[in-house]
């Protein structure tokens, strides 16, 4: 009976720290991709939470001063207080964790009233430095407990029935850790960059929960990919009409297609676009700014319809080219606004260079800016073309975001000219819409207080 005791509770002491740690290199893998994310806490925090519940015991991740900064637990959930943070995890255990591995039964230099297992591992940033630790805890006194059922059944029963349970219980505690292996073997993948593994949802329980959570989590750590691969291309779409534009007319002036007595008007349009061309960069640098809110606007008071003109007078070339004839502008007065010149400036060229890209062959384009009875002024552009089809508009002004992948191709498009638009316009408290007839024409509108 107590050579049966003894290898039972080492046989189950084994497949506990075997658990354990399997799901602490678990979270610490899955934790590592997830700094990436914007909600990083908040989804460790659900992962571990069904998680902790599928193993029955405590996660919590600590810094590499041993304090904690989430935890799975009940109290941490109710008050973000709870035994792990009350203080700091002793520097013997933190030292112990980030070498390798640290395993014990006991109470965890007193952090417990009662004995637990306890394992920590290294916890790593996204470039493999060891910031912290993970660990998982789980009461010795379940597994006593367990035991003492175990041989009570035994004294009950025969051996057979016995040898028949322990079977059992293999084959249940395999089929309840599969997914949680399946989980293990996805996050080794993607540490190594294939994000392409998903983890099969066979239930609506706790490990359902968790399998599902896990492959959101993949789902936005492929788009993340996919966003940083495109981040070039992205910038590029901002840069490349301006500098477009000077191309043009320094070939002009050095083919002599531009006239002598107009060359001081042209370069000082080409001035005009580099000094842009700077504050355009500079203001692709502050887009993380502004959608932080760290970024303050310099706000002034000018004439927004100058603005326009300017722009205008700009893309002649490319006016010209298509022969779009220019409506409106004959109509628009002098119309004064209290904002940033520079972002409503790249607002009004993106509209402009949208306009300019998708307009037909020998279409037209108008405008028309004016200032209404709520005090808002009012910037309307519309365009002949193709238009937009009805179920892409409430996506149009999403970051990265083409309409028909096709059309998106020929036109260079990347996506990311409106999302900036729509951007600068919302931190200027104000609203943009789009309204579009496929086949006739697609019309922006934004307001902005005046």
């Amino acid at each position: 009976m107590t050579t049966l005791s003894f290898f039972v509770s080492s046989f189950l002491a084994r497949e506990k720290r075997s658990l354990l740690s399997e799901n602490c290199r678990t979270i610490s893998t899955i934790a590592t991709e997830g700094m990436k994310t914007q909600d990083f806490l908040d989804n460790m925090s659900m992962i571990i939470r069904v998680l902790g519940r599928a193993i029955e015991a405590n996660i919590f991740l600590a810094d590499s001063g041993g304090n904690v900064f989430v935890c799975s637990c009940n109290d941490w959930i109710i008050s973000g207080k709870c035994i792990h943070n009350e203080s700091a995890i002793s520097q013997r255990i933190i030292s112990a964790a980030v070498k390798g591995e640290y395993y014990e039964v006991g109470t965890m230099d007193n952090k417990y009233n009662d004995v637990f297992y306890t394992i920590g591992i290294p916890l790593y940033d996204t470039v493999g430095n060891t910031i912290g630790a993970v660990f998982a805890s789980s009461p010795a006194s379940s597994l006593k407990s367990f035991l003492g059922n175990i041989f009570r059944m035994f004294l009950l029963s025969s051996a057979i029935p016995l040898i028949l349970m322990f079977f059992s219980m293999y084959a249940i505690t395999f089929r309840l850790t599969r997914p949680l292996r399946l989980m293990s073997d996805a996050a080794r993948s993607m540490a190594k960059g294939d994000f392409s593994k998903r983890i099969p949802i066979t239930s609506d329980d706790e490990i359902g929960e968790l399998a599902l959570a896990f492959n959101q989590m993949s789902n936005s750590l492929v788009q993340l990919e996919g966003m940083r691969r495109s981040f070039i291309a992205n910038v590029s779409h901002e840069l490349k009409t301006p500098m477009t534009t000077i191309g043009g007319f320094i070939d002009g002036i050095i083919d002599g297609t531009i006239e002598p007595d107009k060359h001081k008007y042209y370069l000082e349009i080409v001035s005009s676009e580099i000094k842009r061309l700077s504050r355009l960069v500079q203001s692709m640098l502050s887009l993380a700014k502004l959608e932080s809110g760290e970024m303050k606007l310099n706000v002034t008071a000018f004439n927004i319809s100058e603005v326009l003109f300017s722009i205008v007078v700009s893309q002649e070339q490319r006016i010209e080219a298509k022969n779009i004839d220019i409506r409106g502008l004959d109509r628009i007065s002098e119309v004064i606004v209290n904002a940033d010149k520079d972002l409503i400036h790249q607002v009004i060229y993106n509209l402009v260079d949208n306009a300019l890209k998708f307009t037909n062959e020998g279409g037209y384009i108008s405008f028309n800016i004016y200032t209404d009875n709520d005090g808002y002024v009012i910037f309307k552009i519309r365009n002949s073309g193709e238009g937009i089809p009805q179920k892409e508009l409430p996506y149009i002004f999403e970051r990265f975001y083409k309409t028909d992948k096709s059309r998106s191709a020929v036109k260079e498009s990347t996506g990311l000219g409106l999302y900036i638009v729509k951007t600068i316009i919302d931190i200027h408290r104000g609203t943009i819409t789009v309204r579009s007839m496929p086949g006739e024409y697609t019309e922006f509108e934004f307001k902005i207080p005046a």
